[in-house]
């Protein structure tokens, strides 16, 4: 205790209070003081498929049921003799029960429903697929290009289907620009067997990879789907006439079901080809691998593709492999081989996670 007049004295306890303030602010001080910078590390999203099997299926296909050439069960049969998984029989506005082809179904073949839900705005096609419907899919149109689409894509969804969007190139119908106002599709077809689809485009009009490319940049997910649209399965097989097994698709799933393949297709996890058969497609958080199986004496070229069709990476290595570098969003690949198949591999899209560095 002190006394009047006597100087007031810190106490050690207040002395050691003030030096560690001190030491903290001259800490804090010198953290400061350093160079601080904030670097975003690419990562691709990793989906959750290993153990998953590969099953072979065409999703576009007609009978006489519309406009093919034959009745629905020697179109399924030929599908099924020619090693396919499952099938969607798609004819115009008209759906088929599998169930009235059910001695082709077995362990081995499934037959999905389907419908090629036909229309038009003014003189311009308009073609959604309809994937596993519970029920037909009545035809709908709206005022513009734009609403005709939408209502033909949401009345799929309305009958618990899967749309996927046909042939945008067929007939000049429709493009990016259209496709990228649609909302709630997530298939795009990339590849059309029929001989009046412009696939690879012309003039002043874009191929189907570059509009995906172009949908892709601009941030919308979807996945490409390459398909028969065969119509004909009697008589010759020539380039001018849309015969069977030309565009498929294989898509990852535990078992053959209809529900997971709808579901897998969804998440992409599938990939495209006109003939190319890949043994797996393997992503890490930094590389993506492509494992292509081998025929005869084929040789193939790998190309890794990002935002705006930009090429990141060539090679002719089988596996071929591309490690993650750079800013693109995306990361899809096409394998050609060198009889003029493609392999088209489901984009990977990228993430940037913040990395503080003093």
């Amino acid at each position: 205790m002190r006394t009047r007049g006597e100087p007031l004295r810190p106490c050690g306890r207040s002395i050691v209070r003030a030096s560690r303030l001190s030491a903290a602010g001259l800490l804090v001080g010198a953290l400061m003081a350093w160079p601080v910078s904030i670097r975003a590390v690419q990562r691709f999203e990793v989906p959750q498929d290993r153990g998953l099997r590969w099953f072979k299926g065409n999703t576009h296909t007609h009978t006489t049921g519309s406009d093919g050439d034959s009745p629905p069960a020697v179109v399924a049969g030929w599908y099924k003799d020619h090693g396919y998984s499952f099938l969607v029989l798609s004819d115009h506005n008209v759906l088929t029960d599998p169930a009235r082809l059910a001695s082709l179904v077995d362990s081995t073949f499934l037959l999905i429903a389907g419908e090629e839900v036909t229309t038009s705005h003014r003189q311009t096609p308009v073609h959604i697929n309809g994937l596993n419907i519970l029920r037909l899919v009545q035809p709908l149109t709206d005022s513009t290009l734009v609403g005709t689409i939408q209502k033909n894509v949401d009345a799929v969804r309305a009958a618990s289907g899967v749309p996927h969007i046909n042939h945008p190139n067929f007939r000049w119908a429709f493009g990016a620009p259209e496709l990228l106002q649609v909302r709630n599709d997530r298939l795009l077809e990339i590849w059309n067997g029929h001989p009046l689809v412009h696939n690879q485009g012309g003039g002043d009009r874009p191929g189907l990879e570059e509009v995906w490319d172009a949908l892709l940049t601009a941030g919308k997910r979807i996945y490409g789907i390459a398909v028969d649209d065969a119509h004909h399965f009697q008589g010759e097989f020539a380039p001018d006439r849309a015969n069977p097994g030309r565009g498929w698709i294989a898509v990852r799933a535990a078992r053959l079901d209809a529900g997971e393949i709808m579901r897998n297709l969804e998440d992409g996890l599938f990939y495209a080809s006109t003939g190319v058969v890949l043994d797996d497609v393997i992503v890490s958080p930094t590389q993506l691998e492509v494992r292509i199986r081998q025929q005869a004496d084929f040789r193939y070229t790998t190309t890794f593709i990002g935002n705006d069709g930009r090429v990141l990476h060539r090679t002719g290595a089988n596996p071929a492999t591309y490690t993650l570098a750079g800013s693109s969003s995306y990361v899809r690949a096409r394998v050609d081989d060198s009889g003029g198949a493609h392999a088209w591999v489901q984009p990977f899209f990228v993430r940037g996670e913040g990395l503080f560095r003093r």
